[in-house]
C-alpha cells in the first residue's frame, strides 16, 4: 500500500490549498478514505472521511471550510481547504481507513505540511 500526499505549502490566512492523494498497491474504489492532521505537539486529529460510494464526512473544526473528494478512475483522493487559519497549520496525512470507522486508519501516508502564516 502506498499513499502518496502532494499540494501542501505556505498559504496566508483566508487563502486556499488543495492536496492530493495518490493511492496504489489496492483496489481503491473498495476502500474509504481519509485525511488527518497533526498540528505541533499535539495528537492526530481527523479531518475528513470520504466512504467508498462518495459521500463526505468533515469534523466540526473544519466544516464549511474543507471538503473531502475522491476519483476512483485516478486513484486519488483530495481535500480542498478554503478560508485557512493559522490554526489549520499541520501535517496532513492521507489514510486508507479501517472498516470499522474513517477515524481509525489502516495506513497513512508520509505527510505533508500546511502552514498558513502572514
Amino acid at each position: 500500500v502506498q499513499l502518496v500526499e502532494s499540494g501542501g505549502g505556505l498559504a496566508q490566512p483566508g487563502g486556499s490549498l488543495r492536496l492530493s492523494c495518490a493511492a496504489s498497491g489496492f483496489t481503491f474504489a473498495s476502500y474509504d478514505m481519509s485525511w488527518a492532521r497533526q498540528a505541533p505537539g499535539k495528537g492526530l486529529e481527523w479531518v475528513a472521511g470520504v466512504w467508498k460510494e462518495g459521500d463526505g464526512l468533515t469534523a466540526p473544526s473544519v466544516k464549511g471550510r474543507f471538503a473531502i473528494s475522491r476519483d476512483n478512475a485516478k486513484n486519488t483522493v483530495y481535500l480542498q481547504m478554503n478560508s485557512l487559519k493559522p490554526e489549520d497549520t499541520a501535517v496532513y496525512y492521507c489514510a486508507r481507513a479501517s472498516s470499522v470507522a474513517l477515524d481509525k486508519y489502516d495506513y497513512l501516508g508520509q505527510g505533508t505540511q500546511v502552514t498558513v502564516s502572514s
